[in-house]
């Protein structure tokens, strides 16, 4: 028997479960009809009753269904104007015969979804997504409470959900899921780090090649995620269960135990594009409800998309008063009901447009973010880069904001590659890129630093290889100047003396990155030579390129201790996370905040082109451990002058070149330096500290 159907409320949009059954409402600036698809099971291939919505609030199609329970799966048919004129001068694509997801979903299911029907001009309901009442009320969060870890005091790390898991190797119950890497998250903690970003987790098509293998005929698919269909759905691949619609609280479960480990929980969100693509591209939910409204358009004929906004086939119109309302609670959504602590917004240059795609003085949705109370404690990371825009780097319009620092990367690979002439520079990367952020009011806190990110070769690679090798691709896409150098020999190597400097510089960039001020993040897997076999762009690669072999932090157990010893030397000595730039005050001991010397004290080469060394005094305020770091990349081995402080001695934390176990020392085991220079081996860092004699 049908549902019994009433006019019911505009807001709030999506699918809401009430005590008489559920309320759907939906924009559409420019429908004439709006068709409720609702089926008897996710994989009917047709529904079981449609409820058509014929008068709208304003721009809001709504209806109550009595009696309707969740886990009811849901589609809607949108009609509207849709003659050829209407498309080249309005831009729409209104299309009864496609069934599309509700972009307010919390839940979708993909198992029937084939994208060709989607297309045409063929009825595809048969071979459609459906969107999934889900009640997520009633959820136990068993007292969850978020870290808050200070930002200057957080350490990313970022890895991919399905990626870290899939592998065989992981030995976890279910592989690729939010229940995969919650097994995962004791290894993680015992890193160091603070916080967890996660390549997107929104839904996305996972099921429609991007490339076709020309081999083998096998599709390559969208393996990373950076075409979301939805704001608020998890991903259902990442789900144990989600024919029951358990992606809300199978999402939660993954929060809560992150939360109770310590770790914060960081999403990357892709509000500048969708997954709908071009005009040649699938018609999956927001292409059919308004596509002029969702997208920009190219102005002269609204049949095209403005692609070189975002570098990808379509661009968002983040700042139109419609989806700003959509980003903002899809935000607020993650924050209130999901617990999530910050957003790492993918190309985050395009936020800032306004209607005519120009820069805003006060953009809606970055304001949002700004002054909404909601958003008072969550952390804000921002990709600076967006199509033909250039980049915000530095000039990102929110104080609280932390901005990937690429300058930081391409610096410091110059530098431990061995390019000579940078001494000033990577002086001023280590201190939090002054020259960058501080002029628009901004802290050392305000850059993420980083040497490797999903984007380009692993830190492994960095060292194994000279040139991207992107065959399994099977087109010509990533960067083509990696910064990076195999030392003799393209890829893996048997020979005992290249595999010694790749491990060395591994280290070398470890501790620079964890010298540096700014909020560091850690590559996933880095901290164990994960390698994609030279692939820095395996977008489409979900296989052992780009999973996590988990035989590596046991083969590299040495590594993987590096690493976790030189976070948690950056969270004993505070002087490495500074709110404020230095300045160059005597704070201490006689000794500035820092200071700066080549082979000799106090004589750095900031004008010498031939230079590949800088040394750095670091002044412990409190007067309890001061730092001298030496930075030695040049070819062979030099003297370094150490400062002589009264009543001190220097002790050796860590030297790269030394074998394990002597590499690093724990706490209270350093090594004492009883000589007034230090002889420090080619391509080294070395770390001491200071401590009063007794």
């Amino acid at each position: 028997m049908p549902f019994a159907t009433r006019a019911g409320q505009s807001q709030p949009l999506g699918a809401t479960v009430n005590p008489s059954g559920v309320n759907f409402s939906l924009f559409s600036q420019n429908a004439t009809q709006v068709d409720l698809l609702l089926f008897a099971s996710p994989l009917d291939p047709a529904p079981s009753q449609v409820i058509t919505i014929q008068q709208p609030t304003m721009f809001y199609w709504h209806v109550q269904v009595d009696g309707l329970q969740a886990n009811t799966a849901y589609a809607f048919r949108v009609h509207g104007p849709s003659s050829p004129a209407d498309l080249t001068n309005f831009g729409h694509r209104f299309n009864p015969n496609k069934v599309l997801i509700d972009p307010y979903s919390r839940g979708n299911i993909d198992t029937l979804w084939v994208a060709a029907p989607s297309k045409d001009n063929s009825d595809n309901v048969a071979q459609s997504m459906r969107s999934m009442v889900i009640d997520d009320s009633g959820y136990d969060w068993e007292g969850d409470t978020p870290p808050n870890t200070p930002l200057e005091s957080t350490v990313v790390y970022e890895l991919h959900v399905r990626g870290f898991t899939e592998s065989p190797s992981s030995n976890v119950a279910n592989p690729g899921t939010f229940s995969g890497l919650i097994e995962k998250l004791p290894y993680i903690k015992s890193l160091g780090v603070t916080a967890i970003e996660l390549m997107p987790v929104f839904d996305f098509d996972s099921k429609t090649p991007k490339r076709i293998n020309p081999t083998t005929g096998q599709g390559l698919n969208n393996y990373w995620g950076y075409d979301p269909i939805c704001f608020f759905a998890p991903h259902a691949e990442y789900c144990v269960s989600p024919m029951t619609s358990s992606h809300v609280n199978e999402f939660r479960d993954l929060v809560k135990a992150a939360h109770k480990a310590g770790l914060e929980v960081i999403l990357d969100v892709v509000f500048n594009h969708t997954g709908e693509d071009d005009q040649n591209g699938p018609v999956i939910s927001f292409k059919g409800i308004d596509n002029s409204v969702f997208y920009f358009l190219q102005q002269l004929d609204h049949t095209y998309y403005r692609g070189d906004l975002t570098g990808c086939p379509n661009a968002v119109r983040c700042n139109h008063p419609a989806m700003t309302k959509m980003l903002t609670e899809s935000l607020s959504y993650w924050v209130t009901d999901m617990h999530v602590d910050g957003f790492r917004f993918d190309l985050g240059a395009v936020l800032t447009l306004g209607e005519d795609a120009r820069e805003l003085e006060y953009p809606p949705i970055v304001w949002a973010i700004n002054l909404d109370e909601r958003f008072a404690n969550i952390k804000v990371i921002v990709e600076p880069f967006g199509g033909d825009q250039g980049d915000v780097l530095g000039k990102f319009p929110d104080i609280r904001s932390a901005t990937w620092n690429f300058q930081f990367k391409n610096v410091i690979r110059r530098f431990v590659r061995g390019d000579a002439g940078l001494i000033s520079q990577v002086a001023s990367r280590l201190c939090g890129s002054s020259d960058i952020f501080q002029q628009s009011g901004y802290g050392p806190h305000n850059g993420i630093s980083y040497l490797a990110c999903h984007d380009g070769f692993t830190l492994n690679d960095v060292v194994s290889y000279n040139t991207k090798h992107n065959e399994a691709n099977f087109e010509d896409s990533g960067d083509a100047d990696n910064i990076s150098n195999n030392y003799g020999v393209e890829g893996p190597t048997a020979d005992p003396a290249i595999n010694s400097i790749r491990e060395r510089q591994i280290r070398n960039f470890l501790a620079l990155l964890f010298l540096s001020q700014g909020v560091p993040m850690l590559l996933g897997g880095d901290e164990c030579r994960r390698t994609q076999q030279g692939n820095n762009n395996p977008y489409i690669q979900d296989n052992p390129i780009s999973w996590f072999d988990w035989t590596l932090p046991v083969m590299e157990k040495d590594l993987v201790a590096f690493t976790a010893g030189m976070i948690d030397f950056r969270k004993r000595h505070p002087a490495l996370s500074r709110q404020t730039f230095f300045t160059g005050q005597v704070i201490t001991d006689g000794l500035q905040d820092i200071s700066f010397h080549g082979c000799n004290l106090y004589q750095p080469g900031f004008n010498d082109p031939n230079s590949r060394v800088l040394a750095i005094t670091i002044a412990d305020p409190a007067g309890v451990e001061h730092i001298h770091a030496i930075f030695n990349m040049e070819f062979t081995a030099l003297p370094f002058q150490l400062p002589q402080l009264q009543g001190r001695q220097w002790f050796r934390f860590a030297d790269t070149v030394l074998p394990a176990p002597n590499t690093i020392a724990a706490p209270g085991t350093e090594v004492a330096i009883t000589t007034p220079s230090y002889f420090a081996s080619s391509r080294s860092v070395v770390i001491l500290v200071s401590k009063r004699n007794p």
